[in-house]
């Protein structure tokens, strides 16, 4: 439990750190792109403007409007661009690569006629590589002016700011989760040490409580053998062994929290089934249950013979308890489609199962019957909690569904053949 505890607090502070890291860095190059799409657009509109030019005296005073504390005039001179008018009767386009090497005329030509044919009038068109943002205008005299500009300068730094954030992240989160595996026991060593205190207490509580309760088991055989079995005498001895079973639990609960050595060898679940339904058999028979079953023989498992039968005890036991009057218990053990998992199925007659909240079937000292007052139903919320980490200590997984009126728990183990 410790360890998953550990290993909890890593993930949660690890994925703590993923949202911080990508929201700070997500921001950032979002403002950057924003405002490189801004530049992006007020230049392309400057060169609609002024044929295609920034360096003329016109150019350069909109420029310093448009731009306002974004305006210098040295700076102006690194945009790569080019344009083309297109004749009022389409036949003719007019050219101006001046200010780039890297397109050609015939390139820039084919890319205006590409231009044409779409139908929105601001996009971005890729040639050799490089995106280009376009802008297309109709002119007052009928021609129609098309002027494109070499975004990759503009990007540059939002490419620069996200793969620096990208790697300053990941450096960044393998210095934090180096820190944190070396200091998360620290971190959690005083939930370490409550649990280790809580652990001590049940078991010594449950040594001491236990002379008691044999004093007062002696004393009540001692009166019957004195005076006759009555029904106060029989209330004792009831109850004792109800508080005996309970402080057993309890203590069983703590081992199993400590992990255990477990006696691990290859088992025939069907076998062990078989065994622990033939002793449950007359109990399932006195609460007027119905008993149905279906063992696959052949079937092979890993785990210890005498926790896997305990595990057996308390789903049967479970299902016997709140299984509905009259109603039927179903035990089956089979393999998965695929073949690679031992499946141990125990279910029960559940008709009023349909919305309750079974994730907490497994909590300690939960019990669904909140008022604690149904004898017939006299648990103490401890035995699934116990299955559970019977399970996890076999490398399997326990999970619970209803289905048609009938609730089943599923224990699912790996398969060795």
């Amino acid at each position: 439990m410790i360890q998953r505890l550990r290993n909890k607090f890593i993930a949660i502070s690890t994925a703590a750190l993923v949202i911080v890291l990508i929201t700070i860095i997500g921001s950032m190059v979002s403002v950057s792109s924003i405002h490189a799409h801004r530049e992006t657009n007020d230049i392309l509109t400057l060169l609609s403007q002024h044929n295609g030019q920034l360096s003329t005296k016109n150019a350069n005073e909109a420029a310093k409007k448009r731009l306002g504390s974004r305006f210098n005039r040295e700076e102006l001179f690194q945009y790569r661009y080019f344009s083309a008018n297109i004749s009022k009767d389409g036949k003719s386009i007019k050219i101006d690569n001046s200010h780039i090497l890297t397109v050609s005329p015939d390139a820039i030509a084919d890319l205006t006629k590409t231009v044409q044919q779409r139908e929105r009038t601001r996009g971005i068109i890729r040639y050799q590589g490089t995106s280009y943002a376009y802008k297309m205008v109709k002119k007052k005299n009928g021609q129609i002016g098309i002027v494109f500009l070499d975004q990759s300068m503009i990007f540059k730094n939002t490419h620069d700011l996200m793969l620096s954030g990208i790697i300053l992240g990941i450096i960044s989160l393998i210095l934090f989760e180096f820190v944190l595996i070396m200091s998360s026991k620290r971190a959690i060593k005083p939930v370490i040490e409550a649990e280790q205190r809580q652990k001590e207490f049940i078991t010594n509580a449950g040594h001491e409580l236990k002379t008691p309760l044999s004093i007062i088991s002696a004393n009540t055989e001692l009166e019957e053998m004195m005076n006759g079995e009555s029904e106060w005498t029989q209330s004792n001895k009831q109850q004792v062994q109800r508080l005996t079973h309970l402080i057993n639990l309890m203590i069983s609960l703590a081992k199993l929290d400590e992990r255990p050595e477990l006696q691990l060898q290859e088992i025939d679940p069907a076998t062990e089934v078989q065994k622990a339904i033939d002793n449950f058999k007359a109990v399932i028979a006195q609460s007027n249950h119905q008993l149905k079953y279906q063992l696959q023989p052949g079937l092979k498992l890993k785990a210890d013979p005498n926790y896997y039968y305990e595990l057996i005890s308390i789903l049967l036991d479970n299902a016997n308890k709140y299984c509905d009057p009259n109603g039927t218990i179903f035990v089956d053990v089979s393999a998965d489609k695929h073949g690679k998992n031992v499946l141990l199925k125990v279910g029960n007659s559940y008709a009023e199962g349909k919305n309750v909240d079974y994730n907490k079937f497994f909590e300690r000292f939960y019990r669904n019957d909140t008022s604690h007052n149904n004898e017939k139903r006299s648990g103490f919320g401890i035995g699934l909690s116990i299955a559970q980490n019977l399970v996890k200590n076999f490398k399997g997984s326990l999970s619970v569904a209803w289905k048609d009126g009938t609730i089943y728990f599923t224990a699912s183990f790996k398969s060795l053949k």
